[in-house]
């Protein structure tokens, strides 16, 4: 067993360091050839690309609160291992990692920006409805929260998710 869940590891966090490299290769990109420009129209009234640097939070919110950003950063990614330690290892739960590796690839790629930069690069730009800037690493965060909420209330049953109960692990060990 320690064998499996040592490669499962293995491979979650090598998945997780190739969807962060690309996010910083595009948010390089976009520092590259953005950056002091004007914005790119790939769809004329709809999408284009525009840099942004982001000092807060989705949204533009709480702008300025790095501290707070790596705390909760740090929270989901603790939240991300603790998850990953308890889930089992059946196909079952493919999909469920999936999500977490899309949640932390997410966080670590936008933490990145804010702990080099103390700030997250944006860029993509959907301007038929004014939607505000963002990235890819934004584009994992939230695929990843959309999935695991579908996952929670559509896909597995209240027992099966029962292995990531604090009070479970407890009485497992006496």
């Amino acid at each position: 067993m320690i064998k499996k869940r040592g490669t499962f590891l293995a491979a979650f966090l090598a998945g997780m360091a190739i969807l962060t490299l690309l996010d910083q290769w595009t948010k390089s990109l976009a520092v590259r050839h953005l950056m002091n420009q004007k914005p790119v129209v790939l769809i004329p009234d709809v999408f284009q690309l525009y840099y942004s640097e982001n000092r807060g939070a989705a949204f533009g919110m709480l702008q300025g609160g790095q501290t707070f950003f790596m705390v909760v950063t740090l929270a989901v990614l603790g939240a991300v291992a603790y998850s990953l330690w308890r889930i089992p290892l059946k196909k079952r739960f493919a999909p469920l990692a999936f999500c977490l590796l899309l949640l932390a690839s997410g966080a670590a790629g936008n933490m990145i920006d804010r702990a080099l930069q103390g700030y997250v690069v944006d860029f993509l730009y959907f301007s038929l409805i004014n939607f505000p800037i963002f990235n890819v690493a934004d584009c994992y965060v939230t695929t990843g929260a959309f999935l695991l909420v579908f996952l929670l209330f559509f896909y597995y049953k209240e027992e099966e998710l029962a292995c990531f109960s604090p009070r479970r692990h407890k009485e497992e060990k006496a």
